[in-house]
């Protein structure tokens, strides 16, 4: 029998996930399906008939030196603001275009009843090739949605200019994560109980997260077991979790779609992380960013530093005193466009240094 406890920890975690991608709430619902919408959302249709929205923002590509896809977290949309001041930043939004595109089954995508890591990819990709921004381009994974950069990474390394992952989620089930790193992490353990649910019992997930009894999206966000100081003050001025509200829930495409993100990102992945080659071994600096708060309750910070010390081509960044909500952080995304788009590196966010973990 699993624990009350334990649902309402796999709660927070979804809960949390989400949070690091959240916007203002729109006037209509984004997670439901088209009809249920008041502005109409820019569509591509790709190769095999699925359409997939986006959203443009900064220059004209014409006039851009970078092109960005901003991949969005869990729950959140291509709607995500991606924080960097025109005034504070050279590269945005005066020198760039950055796209912003829903994952499948997100708002007005469509779902792809064939979705794997290695579909995102080609999404983006063909998203790309439509939009005419270039032979190469770069891409940015926030939370949960790095897990498509991942499968650029590994699918489509040729196209990418850079690449950079704020808060990325983890998957326990990398064959190359030792056990010594993981084995007492809880996280791991409600982790393993959410996919079993999801798999196997969809319905008795669905109806168990749309309970009365478990606790408020309110109660969640003041919760210091899942947020640390920093995220807390952020969530007094942003919104909460309006997707993961009981009665959003409770509509079955909600689910569905979110249920289907998880899966994917904690499921059984095509290729592990940690045995990628470097895809600009030709390159005198970094194209590949992890950028990670060192008090993050959703991923610690020692498994993403793991990963940068077996993958020494990742350039790894720490805020001291961050949780998982520092894509919100002021400066945070000036200092991560200068680094992925001109090899500046703030020195304010290098890390301490740390025995690497064998």
């Amino acid at each position: 029998m699993i624990s009350k406890a334990a649902i309402v920890l796999f709660i927070g975690l979804v809960g949390m996930a989400y949070q690091a991608t959240q916007l203002p709430p729109p006037n209509h619902n984004e997670s439901l399906l088209d009809q249920n919408y008041v502005e109409v959302s820019t569509r591509i249709k790709l190769n095999d008939g699925r359409y997939l929205a986006y959203r443009e923002t900064g220059v004209t590509k014409d006039k851009a030196k970078h092109s960005i896809i901003v991949v969005h977290g869990f729950g959140s949309s291509k709607d995500m603001n991606f924080p960097a001041s025109q005034d504070g930043c050279p590269v945005r939004p005066a020198s760039d275009t950055a796209l912003g595109h829903m994952l499948a089954g997100y708002g007005q995508s469509d779902p792809n009843p064939k979705r794997s890591l290695k579909s995102e990819a080609h999404d983006i990709e063909e998203l790309a090739d439509q939009l005419h921004i270039g032979s190469k381009f770069h891409v940015i994974g926030v939370s949960m949605g790095s897990y498509a950069t991942w499968s650029c990474l590994n699918y489509i390394p040729n196209r990418l200019a850079g690449v950079a992952m704020i808060a990325p989620t983890i998957n326990y089930e990398w064959p190359s994560l030792p056990k010594s790193l993981v084995k007492d992490d809880y996280r791991k353990r409600l982790v393993k109980v959410a996919i079993w649910l999801a798999k196997y019992f969809p319905k008795l997930l669905h109806w168990w997260v749309s309970q009365k009894w478990l606790p408020s999206n309110s109660v969640i966000e003041k919760n210091p077991a899942f947020f640390n100081k920093r995220d807390i003050e952020i969530l007094e001025r942003i919104p909460g979790f309006p997707m993961l509200t009981k009665d959003n829930l409770r509509h079955k495409v909600v689910f569905d779609t979110l249920r289907g993100d998880w899966m994917i990102a904690f499921g059984n992945w095509e290729f592990d992380p940690i045995k990628l080659s470097n895809p600009f071994p030709h390159s005198n600096k970094s194209s590949v960013h992890i950028w990670q708060g060192y008090e993050d309750k959703v991923v610690p910070s020692q498994i993403q530093r793991f990963i940068s010390e077996k993958l020494p081509w990742i350039q790894y960044h720490e805020v001291v005193d961050g949780g998982h909500l520092i894509v919100h952080y002021s400066g945070l995304g000036e200092a991560i466009l200068k680094a992925l788009l001109l090899g500046e590196e703030d020195i304010s966010y290098k890390p301490r240094s740390s025995k690497s973990v064998s």
